[in-house]
């Protein structure tokens, strides 16, 4: 009797513990197989809000040179044609500073103004000769006359000649020096006198430096401000001996700022150098900026490619890829809906009843692609999808990485 208790008491607790193992059994089949549902459908959907506080961006497959090609570094010059000193013709004390470092100037306008006493002198002296000048016409015009009447010797009306073209020499040179300290012999002439000096721009650009202040004694070999027009930007790249063979005038250079990758400008070759710059075995190439230079600035260091094959590849902003399970991915722009979950729940249910009777909010599906990575360069890399693209693919190439981890915790977690 005993025997029988215990036997019927084992198979009491293995019935129990196999309908216990069951359930468990069950449950975690079923979440394997909705993490493989969410696996297998690949689409994420992102709200409008969503896409504006993460920032993600978009962009399109674009051709790219990235097999035949040179990785140079340079910086960014303006040549000494664009840039200029400005400096005050004549000395004096700087009363005003018109501009402040980044204005932008046009050539002639003022930038500062400087007063001098002694600038009251030059024109006093315009008016005395104006008024020399007015009696040396009259005793040139007399003696003329009276040497035509053999009433006078002819060396008295030689000597009136000299003396009017003296005079005149003397109103032209006052003139022209008043010209180009910018007062109006005119206004001289009329009785206008001024003690002050206006100093203006040599050339058109941007203010890049202040170096006096107001108060200060300026002269002509103390630049008051300095100005550098971008319009012509050049890049100063070094080329080492191995690659010169390679280099030619006209040659197309794609450049990234060195601390901002993210934008790629244009350039191309005008000028090779002959020799190697100090003891490196470099040689200077110099290309002119083409195209946009909002952004660019002399001094600033470059990372450029030059160009030297015709092989282009699709490539994307590198930062547009993402890696997950020892895979490459990207996300394209789609159509595609992900499959409605067979096991939603009633209260959510309620909730999509609530999103219709209301406002629904805009979303965008994006669905994730395998492809292969292939070179990469100046911030771009090459890809080869695995399966194929439509060519006027729009995909993520800011803030993908948000994306996976938004797919990878809605499989995970969701659930």
């Amino acid at each position: 009797m005993k025997s029988l208790k215990i036997i019927l008491l084992s198979a009491s607790l293995i019935l129990l513990y196999s309908c216990g193992g069951g359930s468990n059994t069950e449950a975690a089949k079923e979440q394997a197989a909705e993490e493989h549902h969410e696996e297998e459908s690949g689409i994420v959907t992102l709200t409008q809000d969503q896409i504006k506080t993460v920032g993600i961006e978009l962009g399109t497959l674009e051709q790219k040179n990235l097999g035949s090609s040179i990785k140079v570094n340079g910086k960014l010059e303006v040549p000494a044609q664009n840039k200029a000193s400005v400096t005050s013709l004549y000395e004096g004390v700087l009363q005003q500073i018109l501009v402040h470092p980044g204005s932008s100037v046009r050539k002639g306008q003022a930038i500062a103004t400087i007063a001098n006493t002694e600038l009251s002198g030059v024109q006093q002296n315009l008016i005395s000769v104006n008024a020399q000048l007015k009696l040396a016409q009259l005793e040139y015009n007399r003696q003329k006359e009276l040497v035509a009447g053999n009433a006078a010797p002819l060396k008295n009306l030689q000597k009136a000649q000299a003396e009017l073209s003296s005079l005149q020499a003397q109103q032209s040179a006052l003139k022209k020096q008043l010209s180009t300290l910018g007062i109006s012999p005119s206004s001289v002439t009329s009785g206008n006198i001024s003690s002050t000096l206006t100093i203006t721009a040599p050339i058109s650009g941007t203010i890049s430096d202040i170096h006096a202040q107001i108060g200060s004694k300026v002269d002509a070999a103390t630049p008051v401000a300095e100005i550098v027009n971008n319009s012509q930007l050049h890049l100063d790249l070094f080329v080492y001996e191995k690659d010169l063979p390679s280099i030619k005038d006209g040659q197309t250079i794609h450049f990234t700022l060195t601390n901002n990758p993210g934008k790629e400008y244009d350039a191309r070759i005008f000028s090779i150098g002959t020799a190697f710059t100090d003891a490196s075995k470099s040689v200077p190439v110099h290309a002119e900026v083409q195209g946009e230079k909002n952004g660019l600035i002399e001094g600033m260091s470059v990372t450029a490619i030059i160009s030297i094959g015709s092989r282009k590849a699709i490539a994307i902003p590198t930062e547009a890829i993402v890696s997950n399970g020892g895979k490459d991915y990207i996300f394209i722009q789609t159509d595609k809906k992900a499959e409605s979950h067979e096991h939603a729940t009633e209260e959510e249910g309620h909730k999509e009843e609530g999103h219709k009777e209301g406002k629904q909010t805009a979303t965008i599906n994006f669905e994730r692609v395998q492809i292969v990575r292939g070179a990469t360069d100046l911030g771009f890399t090459e890809i080869q999808p695995v399966s194929e693209l439509p060519g006027n693919a729009k995909l993520i190439v800011k803030g993908a990485f948000f994306v996976m981890a938004k797919m990878t915790n809605t499989g995970e977690h969701e659930h």
